[in-house]
């Protein structure tokens, strides 16, 4: 606690010695007896020491209340964000072979939000959302380049120019007094230009810089520029910002052999077993980042938030739909397309020192990312967000519909993301819906939404949180109202 400063002791000492020195009139009418001015005297001197007793105790809280608020250390922030990964994946959320012993020691100290989901089932959008906590028509990032391969490095600097006009929670942090690192996956140029104070991509395209170059080595080459960047924030007695996204579990599918071993048996795809080694890679990393926290003894007041970029499936585990066969990379219905496993992640907040652990029902997005962070740092937004702050269970509570969307995967529109709009969706308590668009797609990635001809979807995902019954036909009734809350929702262009 700061000390009582000594302007205000000597103020009240002064008035103290005012009122001693001088008091208050007593009556002067010759007719009141003298034992009534007594009286009437020592109940003003009284009252005077009433005033300073009033005075002194409204100072002392006044005093605590602002030394409590200054002296609160701010939080760190770690951002923890897997790339292609199904939300089932993680042995917390009930994966019966896939190993994350790191990650579910996290979510033991979690507020875990099991029904989390992504702006877009896309990476560069779906970080873009993260980041300024809007929708991709917003911030006009729709996919992951704007014709394909066409021009690819010279279309992409007018559009990361208007992106970087967008305020993000990292900028707000550094307005702050924080150092923010940058490691992984980044689209939007050198990291610096996303606000960052350190970082490892470089964003050249002249020595290969797109989504990451340099930064898509952290956690398969090691954690050491993380944990470094860590110990220089303590040692300067900074708070920090970690941006942690490794190129995992993402491809290229080449996890330590040991692991491969662990995973590989005689009934089990090939392309699977590297996938759940690969998860298992990327749940160590993330347990060399925590575990540090906890050798450094800050993890007390350090918020983790952890999401996934978008979901993935491997292609031999949907080798029933005849609709594979248009796709080989990976399955349908996953990555790059709005079903749940392209859209939903398990998106976990942890800060032992604020929060209760507890699993939760209720909706969370990556558009929450933003208001949390501001609300956990007591900044102020300097524009409207859309998104719920995530440490506020009551308003969490509240939101009873989510949105999204998904576009066209390798071209877009900047000045106008419908005219590649492929999906608008919603989810309203266990009903979801998808409406299809007929947006313009021109690389050979059009095969992931190509197949799909149905207008609308509907899912009960309580019931069916595969997907696999589409009941739109037998419950017109909510395709009516939920659509209509769609469209208001995004008028399409």
């Amino acid at each position: 606690m700061s000390e009582i400063p000594i302007g205000l002791l000597f103020g009240l000492k002064k008035l103290d010695a005012y009122v001693r020195e001088r008091p208050l009139p007593v009556p002067n009418n010759p007719s009141t007896p003298s034992s009534q001015k007594e009286v009437f005297s020592s109940q003003l001197m009284k009252c005077h020491k009433n005033l300073l007793v009033a005075i002194l105790a409204s100072a002392l809280t006044s005093i605590l209340t602002d030394s409590s608020q200054a002296e609160e250390t701010p939080p760190n922030i770690i951002i923890i964000l897997s790339d292609d990964q199904a939300w089932t994946d993680y042995g917390f959320m009930g994966h019966k072979v896939i190993k994350t012993p790191h990650l579910d020691k996290l979510a033991e100290k979690s507020i875990v939000y099991e029904r989390g989901y992504v702006a877009s089932p896309l990476c560069r959008p779906s970080l873009a959302s993260i980041l300024t906590g809007k929708q991709p028509f917003e911030h006009c990032i729709s996919g992951n380049d704007v014709n394909g391969l066409n021009r690819r490095a010279e279309l992409d600097v007018p559009l990361r120019k208007a992106f970087h006009q967008h305020p993000t929670f990292v900028k707000e942090l550094v307005k702050q007094g924080y150092l923010a690192h940058q490691s992984g996956k980044w689209w939007e140029g050198h990291f610096s230009a996303g606000g960052f104070t350190h970082g490892m991509t470089h964003g050249d395209p002249k020595r290969g810089g797109r989504h990451g170059d340099i930064g898509l080595k952290i956690g398969r080459n090691g954690m050491e520029p993380v944990t470094d960047f860590i110990d220089m924030a303590i040692e300067k007695k900074k708070p920090f910002l970690v941006w942690y996204a490794p190129f995992l579990p993402h491809t290229p599918h080449n996890p330590p052999k040991r692991l491969l071993d662990k995973y590989t048996e005689p009934d089990r795809a090939k392309d699977v077993a590297k996938y759940y080694a690969m998860c298992d890679w990327f749940d160590e990393t993330c347990g060399t980042l925590l575990n540090h926290l906890d050798r450094k003894e800050i993890s007390e007041n350090t918020l983790v938030l952890y999401i996934c970029d978008n979901g993935w499936a491997a292609t031999s585990s949907n080798s029933n739909d005849p609709h594979q066969k248009l796709w080989g990379r990976y399955a349908q219905r996953s990555k790059g397309s709005p079903f749940e496993n392209g859209i939903r992640t398990p998106i976990m907040v942890s800060w032992p020192k604020k929060l209760q652990a507890k699993k939760s029902q209720h909706f969370a997005h990556a558009i929450d990312f933003f208001p949390t962070v501001l609300a956990a740092t007591r900044a102020k937004a300097l524009i409207e967000l859309k998104g719920v702050n995530l440490l506020d269970e009551a308003a969490v509570a509240k939101r009873k519909k989510i949105f999204g969307v998904c576009h066209a995967i390798h071209n877009m529109n900047p000045g106008n993301s419908d005219e590649t709009l492929k999906y608008l969706w919603s989810i309203e308590g266990d009903w979801k819906l998808m409406l299809r668009y007929p947006g313009k797609d021109t690389t050979g990635y059009r095969n992931v939404h190509i197949w799909d001809k149905n207008p609308v979807r509907l899912y009960n995902l309580k019931n069916d949180p595969a997907e696999k019954n589409e009941l739109s036909a037998k419950h017109p009734e909510i395709v009516t109202k939920m659509q209509a809350s769609i469209e208001a929702w995004h008028k399409v262009q």
